[in-house]
């Protein structure tokens, strides 16, 4: 999908068409596990800087020394901190996205999963989670696995930037009974259960964490890992800082 938005923005590689020759538009197909379909456009994985959302700004600002990306993705913010002089290495599961990274400039790139990069010897100072990619957290379950993988690979007084979305502000029925139905099994509300489609491509079913900043710092009980701050100044959307303990 990646690879394909890649071909489309930029004319490189073969890109997919609506018959003839014009392009299709590469959208990213969300299914939840209650039926529900939503559709996004994939090229904001390539979106530069004067695209970007004002956390994203503000976001990079927030970093310090040496930075690992999580869900870096096309590249997009890590290609960003790279041109500013920052030592970043970009992480993504995605082999393709990993390589359109790549051929966009990105020096520095890994393609595994947290838990199997905790075992490096690399060490960093600042992880980024952004692109709502604190749902990396996934739920109460997996918070602490996660958390301390990354604690792993940290220097001392590391932290954590991430971004989060509020879900709860909604008044969509669809939305609110979602997070009634989580709730009724013991999940939180906006604990997602998600696959993602492209084409003939769908992912396993996974979950995805969207929290409200207050049921956030709960899930670091028993961490190393304390909240230092929250900057919701683009409500719903907001940017969480931790900081690494002991």
């Amino acid at each position: 999908m990646v690879t394909d938005a890649y071909a489309v923005r930029t004319g490189i590689g073969p890109r997919p068409l609506a018959g003839g020759r014009v392009p299709r538009p590469v959208i990213e197909v969300i299914e939840r596990d209650d039926g529900l379909i939503n559709g996004a456009p994939a090229d904001h994985y390539l979106a530069e800087p004067d695209e970007w959302q004002p956390h994203d700004h503000r976001a990079l600002r927030l970093c310090r020394g040496h930075v690992l990306d999580i869900g870096c993705g096309a590249g997009r913010v890590a290609i960003e901190l790279q041109r500013r002089g920052v030592a970043v290495t970009g992480l993504d599961t995605s082999p393709g996205a990993v390589a359109v990274a790549r051929r966009r400039g990105l020096r520095d790139t890994v393609v595994t999963t947290v838990d199997e990069y905790a075992r490096a010897t690399a060490r960093y100072d600042t992880f980024l989670l952004l692109g709502n990619n604190l749902g990396l957290i996934e739920g109460a379950d997996r918070a602490p696995v996660l958390l301390a993988a990354l604690a792993s690979l940290a220097n001392p007084g590391a932290r954590i930037v991430a971004q989060g979305t509020d879900p709860y502000g909604t008044t969509d029925p669809v939305h609110l009974g979602y997070h009634e139905r989580n709730r009724s099994r013991g999940r939180l509300g906006g604990q997602l259960r998600l696959r993602l489609r492209y084409r003939l491509l769908a992912t396993d079913w996974f979950d995805y964490l969207v929290c409200s900043p207050a049921e956030l710092e709960p899930l670091l009980a028993g961490t190393r890992w304390r909240l230092k701050s929250i900057d919701d100044k683009d409500h719903p959307y907001y940017l969480a800082v931790m900081e690494l303990t002991g």
